[in-house]
């Protein structure tokens, strides 16, 4: 479960965020199944519905993510790939890609990054969500390895080796030629400069959240999903007239 920084006043304006997102092909990148659904599904749901063409790439698909002494990783890797799809479908995504990397031992090397470039290739978006490679702990949290790990590699794919031809010239005798990716919003980022309102979104959040039985059966996530993205709405002092009461915060990277 990632933790989302809420408690810091931003009173930098949020800039205009994608007036013209219909059409544009969206694609997010988690370390495990649910990690959106956490973070930034308010934004996703709100992006399909405004006519975007959403892709997910879940890194691993979360085998190690149970304390039943009964459950096997193989087992639960079905689980949690099955849920991540009944969610993806109530958010309106378009496709979930699974990697099949191993839960809890991700590295951002060299063949993490190849696999990430190859995806970035193939789906070509015009836009990219990633996790925050360089939030490691709070007072109250130490955040998960593979989050680090899942940032920093999606980070190096997209920029340079998505970008440039001679890295990894194997993707090239694969049909995959060098692809740009103009925007890049990281997510739960300590420092946010972009605000997105998810107020008319974040039943369906919730909703989608509550999908992934496996690891929010045993608790009812809605009360704190509106406290995390109520604080998070609130952090700005300079919304623009008409802001809602929930909204979710990145950090934006404009490339082109």
């Amino acid at each position: 479960m990632p933790i989302l920084m809420t408690d810091t006043e931003n009173t930098t304006p949020a800039p205009p965020v994608h007036e013209n997102i219909a059409g544009k092909r969206v694609l997010m990148v988690q370390a495990h199944p649910d990690d959106c659904e956490f973070g930034c599904a308010g934004t996703i749901a709100k992006w399909a519905s405004e006519g975007a063409e959403i892709h997910y790439c879940s890194i691993t698909s979360g085998d190690k993510g149970s304390s039943d002494p009964n459950m096997t990783g193989p087992e639960l890797a079905k689980i949690r790939e099955r849920e991540q799809r009944a969610a993806a479908e109530i958010l309106g995504v378009k496709s979930v890609i699974f990697l099949g990397y191993s839960d809890a031992t991700l590295v951002a090397d060299l063949q993490l990054r190849r696999a990430l470039t190859r995806v970035i290739r193939q789906v070509k978006p015009d836009v990219l969500l990633a996790m925050n490679p360089t939030m490691r702990f709070s007072d109250r949290y130490i955040n998960h390895p593979d989050h680090i790990a899942a940032g920093e590699a999606t980070l190096a794919a997209v920029f340079p080796s998505a970008r440039d031809r001679m890295t990894f010239p194997e993707l090239l005798d694969e049909g995959l030629e060098p692809h740009k990716v103009p925007d890049v919003y990281i997510m739960m980022a300590q420092e946010p400069n972009t605000l997105i309102d998810i107020s008319d979104h974040i039943e369906t959040k919730i909703t989608a959240l509550k999908a992934h039985e496996s690891q929010v059966g045993h608790f009812d996530p809605a009360d704190m999903m509106r406290e995390w993205a109520r604080g998070t709405a609130a952090a700005y002092t300079n919304k623009p007239d008409g802001f809602g009461e929930y909204g979710e915060s990145y950090f934006h990277i404009k490339l082109d």
